[in-house]
């Protein structure tokens, strides 16, 4: 019901929407004398704010039409080279003919969280890997646009999507997990280790993962301990209303999340659109650009299916299946301890308040056959969750260091 009355709102609150852009076109208008005074400044900031805070943010665009590699621009294109009802595999391909002299290059998946974000929250770490490295990335389809026809998605899709997507592009590939997807894609490394699948991939790299939550628990890990999976399937879990192609899909929908961690941070959001108007007022155009790039992306949110949604909370923040080694993939236990050809990198946040310290570290631990020179762990002082895998210290601190791992790891160590 919560979901219907989420949409009515957006639809009774549009034609304000609609006056108030009419209004910030006429007030900023060149040809306005009112355009350039304090009061018309102030009415269209005004109007600026309630327009942006009331807007459905849609899918972003990764932007990334160039890159640079040994000082010269390559041109850059995104190709969809494999697709499933609920994910697209992208491809961000760089200029062959910028390569021609370019000596061949790692082959990186990138895995985006499923988390409520889209995959381009992701931009800053494709940026930073594609002028060394051929990078694919999961590109997660919002399941409100997935029609009921197309069947159910849960844990044991994705970690099979993982396996199909590294059979495609082959046994020279490397995984790098962002948060989420660090459980999943660990359980596909495992799985294909102990079927023998001759490609598994050259590396992983998990960064801000939820290996094991009871290291170091959050309060989002104790709130999933303190209330339980029944709790969330009563509560948050919503039929997906007309007129969305998914309608009357049960979905755990993106504005929940959202507004979970809006509330973690209220006081900071609260503020930050104080200050938003006041650079408007004060014709700061920078800063008001820089406010609006982050709530663009910050604010366009995605829902996920039910039983992924339930399923993960299950496994990974109340049973820790996982690290206790109850975890199964179609009915086969998944044993870490099979892992014995794939690097292992784990990547932590000093304050990250989402998956706190150490409980990605605590992949090393499950990998009880994987040599130690085969593993690597960096904890990045001054930084939170997001900055793991964006900003400046991801990009001149972090990234190098993933690279260079990457880099150690580019063949096949023999069978023992």
């Amino acid at each position: 019901m919560l979901y219907h009355i989420y949409e009515m709102n957006h639809a009774a609150v549009a034609p304000f929407r609609a006056a108030a852009e009419m209004g910030l076109w006429a007030l900023r208008h060149p040809l306005n004398p009112f355009a350039e005074t304090v009061a018309g400044k102030t009415l269209a900031a005004a109007l600026d704010v309630f327009e942006t805070t009331t807007r459905r943010y849609g899918k972003p665009a990764f932007g990334l039409h160039e890159t640079e590699i040994g000082g010269k621009p390559v041109p850059v294109v995104e190709k969809t080279v494999w697709e499933r009802p609920f994910c697209k595999l992208i491809h961000f391909e760089r200029e062959p003919s910028a390569l021609k002299n370019v000596a061949p290059q790692p082959k990186l998946l990138i895995v985006a969280p499923l988390s409520g974000h889209y995959a381009t929250l992701l931009r800053g770490t494709v940026e930073a890997m594609l002028p060394y490295c051929e990078v694919y990335i999961t590109d997660w389809i919002d399941a409100r646009k997935v029609p009921v026809t197309e069947g159910s998605f849960d844990l044991d899709d994705y970690i099979d999507y993982v396996i199909d997507m590294c059979r495609l592009l082959g046994p020279d590939v490397h995984l790098l997990a962002v948060c989420q997807p660090s459980v999943p894609v660990f359980a596909a490394v495992a799985a294909m280790h102990d079927i023998d699948d001759p490609c598994v991939p050259l590396s992983m790299t998990l960064m801000g993962g939820p290996i094991d939550t009871r290291e170091s628990p959050t309060e989002v890990n104790r709130l999933a301990t303190e209330r339980g999976t029944e709790w969330y399937e009563r509560n948050v879990v919503m039929t997906v209303p007309w007129p969305h192609p998914g309608v009357m899909r049960r979905v755990y929908p993106g504005f929940v999340q959202l507004s979970g961690f809006m509330a973690m941070n209220l006081d900071r959001h609260i503020d930050a659109h104080w200050n938003y108007f006041d650079h408007m007022v004060e014709g700061d155009g920078d800063s008001a650009e820089k406010h609006r790039e982050f709530y663009d992306e910050y604010l366009s949110v995605m829902d996920m299916t039910e039983e992924f949604y339930l399923q993960t909370v299950d496994e990974v923040f109340v049973k820790h299946s996982l690290p206790k080694g109850e975890f199964v993939h179609r009915g086969r236990p998944v044993r870490p301890e099979a892992i014995t050809r794939t690097a292992l990198m784990t990547v932590e946040g000093e304050k990250d308040d989402i998956s706190g310290v150490g409980q990605t570290r605590a992949a090393h631990k499950l990998c009880t056959n994987l040599p130690a020179s085969m593993k690597t762990h960096w904890e990045q002082p001054g930084v939170g969750h997001y900055g793991v895998f964006n900003g400046s210290r991801w990009k001149n601190e972090i990234a190098p260091r993933v690279r260079e791992f990457i880099a150690a790891h580019g063949s096949r160590p023999a069978k023992s």
